[in-house]
C-alpha cells in the first residue's frame, strides 16, 4: 500500500513538473512580445560611429526619460550596433544610480573582448550589446521591466526564428546596478 502511494506522489510530481517545463517553454518562445516601440531612425542608424568619450550633459535641458519610448531589440537580434536609445535625454541622474555611461569591453576572463553600450538618464538603464537592447525604467510605451529577447535563434519553424524572452529588472542600490530575474 505504501509503496503505491509513494509510485502515485511521484508520478503526480512528475506530471506537475512536466506541466511546469511545457508552460516555461510556451511563456520562452511562444508569449507575445510587446510591440517594437524603439524609433526606426535609431535602429537604423550606425552607433559603432560615436565617440563614447563625450557624453551628453544630463543638466535638464532636453527630454525626460519617460517621454522616449521603450528601447527593445528587433526580432530575435539586431543586425548591427544601433544609435543609443536616450540620446536626447538629459535628465539628471537618481541619486541611487552611479554614473556608468559610455562604451565598456571586457578586459580580462571569459567576456575578453564583451562590448556594452551602457545608456542613463534618471531612473533609466539601457544596455545594448551582442545583438540586444535591454531598457529598464520609466518610459513612454512600455512598463519597467526589460522584457525583451536573449539575441539568439534557438529554433525556426517555417520561416520564423524564435528566440527566448526575457524578462528582468535592474535597480540601483547603493552605487551598484543589480539585475533581477523576471523583475
Amino acid at each position: 500500500m505504501r509503496a503505491r502511494l509513494v509510485i502515485k506522489i511521484g508520478l503526480s510530481l512528475l506530471a506537475l513538473l512536466g506541466l511546469l517545463v511545457v508552460i516555461a517553454f510556451w511563456l520562452a518562445f511562444f508569449s507575445p512580445r510587446p510591440p517594437l516601440t524603439t524609433n526606426a531612425a535609431t535602429l537604423a542608424g550606425d552607433g559603432s560611429k560615436i565617440d563614447y568619450c563625450r557624453l551628453p550633459k544630463l543638466d535638464g535641458s532636453g527630454k525626460r526619460a519617460a517621454e522616449i519610448p521603450k528601447g527593445n531589440t528587433p526580432g530575435c537580434a539586431y543586425t548591427h550596433f544601433p544609435l543609443p536609445i536616450l540620446a536626447d535625454c538629459t535628465e539628471p541622474l537618481s541619486p541611487q544610480a552611479d554614473d556608468i555611461r559610455g562604451l565598456w569591453r571586457g578586459v580580462k576572463g571569459k567576456h575578453i573582448g564583451h562590448v556594452e553600450r551602457i545608456e542613463q538618464c534618471a531612473d533609466r538603464t539601457v544596455v545594448t550589446t551582442s545583438g540586444i537592447i535591454h531598457d529598464y525604467g520609466p518610459n513612454s510605451t512600455a512598463g519597467l521591466n526589460t522584457d525583451d529577447t536573449e539575441g539568439m535563434v534557438v529554433f525556426t519553424l517555417g520561416d520564423k526564428a524564435y528566440c527566448p524572452r526575457s524578462s528582468s529588472s535592474m535597480m540601483w542600490q547603493d552605487k551598484k546596478l543589480n539585475f533581477h530575474v523576471f523583475g
